[in-house]
């Protein structure tokens, strides 16, 4: 709109322009004046002429005499003849932007601001572990015996005293959860064979937890839970006895204790800061007292050492543990920037 409206404008100053004019002269030079109809100044300094019409395009400002006079100039101009017919005030209005440009620029849509939040891009650890301490009730039980199982209850007490780095003990008993299996009573009756068994009344053990790894997971794509993996191990002991299988009319056991070396690998999933969920493998090695498959004649059959194998058998008892993990206290503090 604003380029038509300028065009009308031009077109009717080059008509009146045209009708006053005997002759047409334009003069581009610095500095001149010319004498005739029209003339049309574009120099840089003021120029007079004389005639009918008279616009002035310099810098400086020009004096012209006759039917209408336009100054262009950057200084004002006067004109002394019929009017002033347009000024340089028109150009720059329409230049400028009407009432239009500014209708036009309120309805542009304003831009938003952006909202800034900060994000780390490394988290903090979900639960801290250092300077707590760890209460793991749980359920064992054995994988590796097919002719007698070994449930237990245990319970766990870990002290974290840096964040990876724990020193605890664990506690299982078995006695009274313990049960052969029907596949070793079928064997000893149906092959007159017998395969030696143990029983175990207790496990008490002690272990470093070391964690080298930690993260989280997405489930359901809604729910993010934290874990961490962790191996242990140590040193302890078990209570146990063999279970006369051979000859248990005469034969006959008492628990004793032996030494036990354990080792596994569990993971932790975090419910909260101070709650988790964990399986662990553990499997506590010892040397067993088997009892002896040959029975004794005549009064040896009733001498206790020989009722037992001569050497100690190697034996592993792999341990699944199945169990809750608190963290005491529930509350913690980080202590280091992020």
């Amino acid at each position: 709109m604003v380029t038509f409206t300028a065009l009308v404008a031009m077109g009717a100053m080059s008509w009146v322009g045209t009708a006053s004019a005997q002759d047409a002269d334009m003069d581009f030079s610095g500095e001149g004046g010319a004498e005739g109809g029209a003339d049309m100044d574009f120099g840089e300094g003021g120029g007079e002429g004389e005639g009918g019409a008279d616009m002035d395009f310099g810098e400086g400002g020009g004096e012209g005499e006759g039917g209408a006079d336009m100054d262009f100039a950057e200084g004002g101009g006067e004109g002394a003849g019929g009017g002033d017919a347009v000024g340089g005030d028109l150009i720059g209005d329409l230049a400028g932007g009407g009432e239009t440009v500014d209708d036009a620029a309120t309805d542009r849509p304003t831009r938003t601001r952006e909202a800034r939040e900060e994000i780390f891009a490394v988290q903090q650890i979900y639960a801290l572990r250092i300077n707590r301490v760890e209460i793991s009730p749980s359920f064992a039980a054995t994988l590796n015996d097919p002719f007698v199982s070994h449930p237990a209850i245990a319970i766990g007490l870990n002290y974290w005293w840096t964040n990876v780095l724990a020193i605890g003990a664990n506690f299982l008993w078995y006695e009274g959860l313990e049960n052969e299996s029907d596949l070793n009573f079928f064997v000893r009756r149906s092959t007159r064979l017998a395969v030696p068994v143990s029983a175990y009344q207790f496990g008490a053990h002690l272990a470093f937890t070391y964690v080298p790894l930690y993260g989280k997971f997405a489930m359901f794509n809604e729910f993010i839970f934290q874990w961490d993996a962790y191996i242990v191990g140590g040193v302890g002991i078990m209570r146990t006895r063999p279970v006369p299988v051979v000859d248990p009319e005469i034969r006959n056991f008492d628990y004793d204790i032996r030494v036990a070396f354990n080792l596994g690998v569990g993971i932790r999933v975090f419910v909260s800061r101070w709650l988790a969920v964990f399986a662990e493998f553990r499997d506590y090695m010892y040397l067993e007292q088997l009892e002896a498959l040959q029975v004794a004649l005549g009064e040896d059959r009733s001498n206790p050492q020989t009722w037992t194998q001569g050497d100690p058998a190697f034996t592993n008892n792999v341990t699944v543990h199945l169990g809750l993990t608190f963290f005491f206290p529930f509350e913690f503090e980080y202590q280091l920037p992020r």
